[in-house]
Parts: C-alpha cells; structure tokens; sequence
C-alpha cells in the first residue's frame, strides 16, 4: 500500500506551495484539495502536475472545496440546480484525469437535509459514476460525521445498489467521530474501499499526526491487508493539529514504518 498525504494538511496555504513543502518533505502520493475554481483552469492544474512530475510523484484523488455545499449542488431536490451542480463537478473530474488521480472525493448530503430517499440518493450517485466515467474517474463517497453516509446500513445499501459503480473512501477520523470502527467502516465498504484518508487520536484528541497518538495502524493496515485491500492511503488532518511542520514530515515516516513491520 502506498502512503501519502493530503495537501489540505498545511491549509489555508496555497495549494501548489502545500504540494511544495510535502515534495520536500519526501511526499510522492497526493490527493489533491482544489480550493478555488481558478484551481480548476488547466494553467493552474499543469503547474501542479510539471513540479509533481519533477519529482517522480503522483497524485491519487482530487478533493472538492464545494464539499459543504453538496446537499444542495449534488444531492438536493431542485433540479435546475442539480443539473448546474454536475456540470460544475464534472470540472473536478476532468482535472482529477488531467493529474492522472482516480478518484474525487464527495462527502454527501448532510443528515437532515433534503427530501431524496436513500436510494434516490444512490441513484444520484450512479449518475454522477456515469459522469466520472466519460474521462477515467470515479467519484468516491467518504464516510462523513453527521453525513448520511456516516451510518454503516447506508454504506452496505449503497454498495449493494450500486455494485460495481460504487467506490467509497474510508477516513478514520470520520469514523471516530461517527462512533464507530474503522475496521466496522471497512467491512460495510468492502470490495468497493478504494481509498483511505488516515490520521492518529488519543483521548480527548479525534485528529492528531500518525505518531502523535493510540491508533493501532499495525492491526488496521493487517486487516486491510488480509481483505486484500487495493489502494493507497493519504495523512489528512488539519493544520491546527500539529505544530512545527517537522511533526507532519516525522508523521509520513513514522506510517511508512508501520506499514513494512
């Protein structure tokens, strides 16, 4: 499994100067947080993918900044907008096959919000899988806290309606929050886990650098392993939740580590 990072983890610096520090850090795997729109013109996107390929990296995924705002632009009960809303994202996924990354990220819709049945919302989804799939990538459902897609019977419904057109990312931080386990997430994801955003905690603290807390990354990553799991991984935490950017770069090695005991 490779490992990587984010490049949301040194946020609200720009994007290609997170992509900078992380590539002297030793980074070679990203997902990619877009945080603008001019981020999606292919100036900006070819800039990203000349230094990355200076480097002999690469990138995996691609993050919308407009996840907030997907009850309404993807999942919400107003077609006009809907259809404004695909048309929007169906940039991401062209700069997500620009970077050669195969997956963009969606968070969902909100607990709560709107008036779609689960599997209208599922049937949503493969809507946009369709789009994805017109350029070489997938949309990856993230198990969101306080998101419907934070509840292990969406997950399994989801997977079971969707089948092959279903692709999910697992976020161990998320799953915290969600109260649940990561390997509860990953055994609701199943065959269609593709892609994992990791962190570490302790007690009192739900996001903290790999290395910082208590998370067993050694049985989760055999776990994975035993299920015969197929991705990569990426650190994505805040940057309130280290201090000097020393502890960030320690972290990419201490998971590193790990992962080869």
């Amino acid at each position: 499994m490779e490992i990587g990072a984010s490049t949301s983890c040194l946020y609200p610096l720009e994007t290609e100067r997170s992509l900078e520090k992380l590539l002297s850090m030793g980074c070679r795997l990203f997902e990619v947080f877009l945080n603008a729109k001019e981020e999606l013109e292919p100036a900006f996107l070819r800039q990203l993918k000349e230094r990355a390929t200076d480097f002999g990296a690469k990138f995996v995924s691609v993050h919308p900044y407009t996840s907030a705002a997907e009850s309404m632009l993807l999942f919400g009960n107003y077609p006009r907008r809907t259809k404004e809303g695909f048309r929007f994202y169906e940039k991401y996924f062209e700069a997500a096959a620009f970077l050669k990354a195969k997956y963009v990220v969606i968070h969902g819709q909100q607990l709560g919000h709107g008036a779609l049945s689960d599997e209208g919302y599922w049937e949503r989804f493969g809507e946009l899988t369709q789009l994805g799939k017109r350029v070489g990538v997938r949309p990856a459902q993230e198990n969101v806290y306080n998101h419907r897609s934070s509840k292990m019977e969406f997950l399994l419904g989801m997977r079971k309606y969707l089948g092959e057109n279903c692709a999910f990312v697992l976020d161990v931080k998320q799953c915290l929050r969600s109260g649940v386990t990561a390997e509860e997430t990953a055994e609701a994801m199943g065959e269609s886990l593709c892609h994992l955003h990791v962190s570490d905690s302790s007690p009192g603290h739900d996001c903290l650098v790999p290395g910082k807390g208590v998370f067993p990354f050694f049985s989760f990553f055999r776990f994975l392993e035993e299920r015969e799991y197929p991705g990569s991984a990426v650190i994505e935490v805040y940057r309130s939740n280290f201090g000097a950017e020393e502890e960030l770069e320690k972290s990419l090695e201490f998971i590193k580590e790990w992962q080869n005991l």
